[in-house]
């Protein structure tokens, strides 16, 4: 769309590029230019980890031309956002987090979360990996979230396994975008108080109320908001 910044969707490390790719449809045939970046492999070295990741997406926005962009992450994305924006030659014009972890720049995942859920965490882990996304939780769960057999099958192939170390590695001290400049979509429950706190820091937020997957479920519903989330960094 002409005079409007470019979309990067960010997945979260966790999973794979297929949980973006509905929703970029959707923008892209409402005129918005759209990429969707695969961190597929990054993790599999040793760390850094978040450094590795930011210059992943920097190199996918590079070879797509410079310009102005807003970035766009799910999840655990959230907190590689300030990292990816430091890394891009292109000008960030604003951030959007759904369902997203919020910047903790200087600290590890494991130091924002009570001590039960690092804990919990910690068991699932073999030999310093974690099994695939999927697994971290009872059965039935995806398929609850992901009804349909065939969009699941696509969702779970992508799952990488994650080493652990990855959770205990300090986010970059990168400085998180200004509140004018950043907005919050909430998706489910489980992030109730991430867009709370979005919302006192003088983000705008929105709240979609369906559950953290909708991006594959709802993509319409998900892209309209966003939408409407982006317009306001268009000027």
């Amino acid at each position: 769309m002409r005079g409007h910044p470019n979309l990067v969707l960010v997945h979260s490390p966790l999973v794979g590029a297929s949980a973006w790719q509905s929703v970029a449809r959707l923008l892209r045939a409402r005129g918005h230019m759209t990429v969707v970046p695969s961190l597929a492999g990054v993790l599999a070295d040793a760390g850094p980890y978040y450094a590795r990741l930011a210059v992943t997406v920097a190199a996918d926005i590079a070879r797509r031309g410079d310009g102005r962009i807003v970035l766009v992450g799910h999840s655990g994305a959230g907190a590689l956002l300030p990292a990816v924006a430091h890394a891009t030659a292109a000008t960030v014009v604003g951030m959007v987090f759904v369902d997203a972890l919020l910047p903790h720049p200087g600290r590890a995942w494991f130091d924002t979360v009570p001590t039960e859920m690092g804990d919990q965490l910690r068991g699932l882990a073999g030999q310093g990996m974690l099994p695939p996304w999927n697994e971290w939780f009872p059965p039935g769960t995806i398929e609850e979230l992901l009804p349909d057999p065939a969009l699941r099958g696509r969702f779970c192939e992508e799952l990488p396994r994650v080493p652990l170390a990855y959770f205990d590695e300090p986010a970059p001290a990168c400085p998180a975008p200004p509140p004018a400049h950043s907005a919050y979509l909430q998706l489910s429950d489980a992030y109730s108080a991430e867009a709370s706190q979005a919302e006192h820091e003088g983000w705008r937020v929105r709240r979609h109320r369906a559950h953290h997957l909708a991006l594959l479920t709802e993509p319409e519903e998900v892209s309209a908001t966003l939408e409407e989330l982006i317009q306001g960094f268009a000027a």
